[in-house]
């Protein structure tokens, strides 16, 4: 590897548009692994910047940071990854997107109805949810959280 394809944390701070402390965060979650050079100072990767940049993304994407280290666990760190590298990786995401996009759809569809709560305080919630059925599956809102249940329920 040749030095020119290392570059100083503030340099990589001001391409990915974070502070070095966070990048620091980042590097304690494993999600960036610097190298020191003789005087001890971080040096990353130039491929660090789009690892960041998919780390931000995969945040606003709702992912926890365990899910995201697992994710480019996949990657190459000893080079830059490709573009099969990227699609693999994004395969792999793709089933806890589409997830989500069911769940916020769900949400988005069903909120002025019965959420399956258990608070009964509508009138509707006898309709979709007598005698608190809902409530028997666990705490919260059961039906936004999972596909409506069968009336056969």
């Amino acid at each position: 590897m040749h030095m020119d394809d290392l570059i100083p944390i503030g340099q990589l701070a001001e391409r990915t548009g974070l502070s070095v402390s966070a990048i620091r965060f980042y590097e304690t979650k494993g999600l960036v692994k610097p190298m020191r050079n003789s005087g001890g100072q971080r040096r990353f990767l130039r491929s660090d910047i789009r690892r960041l940049s998919f780390v931000l993304i995969a945040q606003q994407l709702g992912l926890p940071l365990r899910e995201i280290l697992t994710v480019l666990e996949a990657l190459p760190h000893e080079r830059t990854p490709t573009q099969q590298d990227w699609t693999r990786i994004s395969k792999a995401v793709r089933a806890e997107l589409d997830d989500r996009i069911a769940k916020l759809s769900r949400m988005r569809d069903n909120l002025d109805g019965c959420i399956g709560c258990g608070c009964l305080s509508l009138k509707k919630c006898a309709l979709y949810n007598p005698q608190d059925k809902a409530g028997g599956k666990g705490p919260g809102p059961q039906y936004l959280l999972r596909e409506r249940e069968t009336e056969a329920d």
